[in-house]
């Protein structure tokens, strides 16, 4: 028998990519399940987007942009992960 306690739960997040993260990825929403306790910057590492947070990509949880990417997740959290502009 396991014990309930040893598992990790599962949660579940939506995932909105802008501009050419979206052509990158091939969609603008996503929703994926992650493991409880997973935090910003593990889901930037998952979509290959870890060097991009150098060069000004942002993040927002729920609306908020967000500077701490070592916050945990939450169930049904949306997180948009928001590309630098550019413009003249």
């Amino acid at each position: 028998m396991t014990d309930d306690s040893e598992l990790g739960h599962a949660i579940k997040v939506k995932i909105l990519m802008f501009g050419p993260l979206a052509e990158n990825v091939g969609a603008r929403e996503i929703e994926v399940a992650l493991e409880e306790g997973t935090t910003v910057m593990q889901l930037a590492e998952r979509f290959q987007l870890v060097n991009m947070i150098d060069s000004g990509l942002r993040v927002a949880i729920d609306g908020t942009i967000t500077s701490n990417l070592e916050s945990m997740l939450k169930d049904a959290a949306e997180i948009a992960f928001l590309p630098p502009v550019s413009g003249g």
